[in-house]
């Protein structure tokens, strides 16, 4: 039913949405005209380098600091955290319940802050996830207790995945996107992912080294408390700048509950996608992929951690290369025609006979695995209006979080038998490939505003 809602929408839409679009980028920049003033803080109006992102403002550089922080302290804790839950005495099964709720928690964190946060305040919202990722971590280092850990999980904000939760990732995609031009969306974006990925790689390289050298992965945990610590510090630096600017303040014209106006549909339809994708990823989070390799092959947590760096490494450097694929062939061709090979080698994992050929297949994967994500991030900012680029990125971001937290309660299930460990491979790539396939067909037509011209 699905598929021909997509099709659907991809042909008799077609013509509704190319109008909108237009329309919303010639509002866009005739609203904004008057605050260019502002935006030369940030960019240079005459020609710039593709690559130099020298000419960025201190908030948004401090945004990239924040965000380095953030991932790094995710991807130190992902790699170790099954190990931690299990070392505690939690099952498989409760401690993929466990994830799965702590997903959910974030989902209903977020959304309300993410969907409110140009009217509440970036900074204020911001702040306020910094905090609840502290006091998650401050719990999960001192109790024993299944339910105090799944209370602490679902209130606060922890990455199970190595990926980004929490009201963070989209509230920082608006102050980003409001201050860059169409053309240099994507370039922004990518060093943004870049910077990310190698935050995570770094973390989870951290984390086995911390682990192997204090003997416990409650140092991980204590580190993790720290580092959200230093995020609300970060994050409390901030300055108006990184507010939505006068000219595009208050909810969208006929906005809903969840802050979206004109926008709502293409916005809906994307998230059930998104959401498609995000189901699939969970099956293989970090955290379980980490364990399968332990299960599998009795990799150790340092050399998973070594693992994971240079998969994160990988991910990050290629995600450089979207933007540039992206000017020649389109954000969704770009997303679609990468994806879909990564998801092909995700399928192949399991099927190698050893450790080197699986993470020869893994590291494989990462290096063009990543390279959706600046090209979706843009794609998602370009099609809505300035009112709704926050809400917009915080409804899609939630129904991202919501599928991957569905899924890490099954693949606990799965990864507790021993002979059904290789089938979250096999459910995940085929979710993320049926994905890949409705994607292109949806918005293969469906342009932003830089690929009219």
């Amino acid at each position: 039913m699905f598929p021909s809602r997509a099709g659907a929408f991809a042909g008799s839409d077609d013509s509704v949405h190319s109008s909108f679009l237009t329309r919303t980028s010639a509002d866009r920049f005739s609203q904004d005209h008057e605050g260019r003033s502002r935006e030369s803080e940030i960019i240079s109006v005459s020609p710039v380098k593709r690559s130099n992102l020298q000419d960025l403002t201190r908030d948004a550089r401090l945004l990239f600091l924040t965000r380095f922080v953030r991932l790094f302290a995710y991807g130190s804790l992902s790699v170790v955290l099954v190990f931690y839950l299990t070392a505690l005495g939690l099952s498989a099964a409760q401690t993929g319940m466990l994830l799965t709720l702590t997903l959910l928690g974030d989902t209903a964190v977020s959304l309300p802050l993410t969907t409110q946060a140009d009217r509440f305040g970036r900074r204020r919202t911001l702040l306020i996830g910094a905090m609840l990722m502290a006091a998650a971590g401050g719990v999960f280092a001192s109790t024993r207790s299944w339910w105090l850990l799944t209370f602490a999980g679902t209130i606060g904000v922890i990455s199970p995945s190595g990926n980004e939760v929490g009201p963070f990732l989209a509230v920082e995609q608006a102050a980003l996107v409001e201050v860059i031009p169409d053309e240099r969306r994507t370039e922004v974006f990518a060093w943004y992912t870049l910077v990310g990925t190698v935050a995570t790689a770094s973390g989870s390289l951290f984390a086995g080294l911390l682990t192997q050298a204090s003997g416990s992965a409650r140092a991980v945990v204590v580190e993790y408390v720290v580092l959200g610590l230093t995020l609300a510090l970060g994050f409390s630096r901030l300055s108006r700048a990184a507010e939505v600017s006068d000219g595009s303040s208050g909810r969208a014209h006929g906005a809903n509950l969840l802050g979206l106006g004109p926008s709502r549909g293409i916005v809906l339809k994307l998230s059930a996608l998104f959401g498609m994708d995000s189901f699939g990823g969970g099956f293989v989070v970090q955290s379980f992929a980490a364990y399968w390799f332990y299960l599998r092959f009795g990799v150790s947590p340092a050399t998973l951690g070594g693992i994971f760096f240079g998969a994160n490494l990988l991910a990050g450097i290629s995600a450089l290369a979207a933007a540039r694929i992206a000017s020649r062939i389109g954000l969704v061709r770009t997303m679609v025609f990468t994806h879909l090979p990564s998801n092909v080698l995700l399928l192949l994992v399991p099927l190698m006979p050893n450790v080197k050929w699986a993470t020869a297949m893994l590291l494989l994967r990462f290096s063009i695995s990543q390279m959706d994500v600046p090209t979706r991030m843009s794609y998602t900012m370009a099609v809505v209006g300035p009112q709704e680029r926050s809400a917009a990125a915080g409804v899609t971001g939630v129904v991202r979080t919501l599928g991957a937290a569905i899924s890490p309660v099954f693949a606990g299930w799965l990864l507790g038998r021993a002979g059904l460990i290789d089938w979250p491979f096999y459910i995940a790539g085929s979710l993320k490939i049926g994905y890949d396939l409705l994607l292109y067909r949806a918005f293969v037509r469906v342009r932003p505003p830089e690929e009219h011209s």
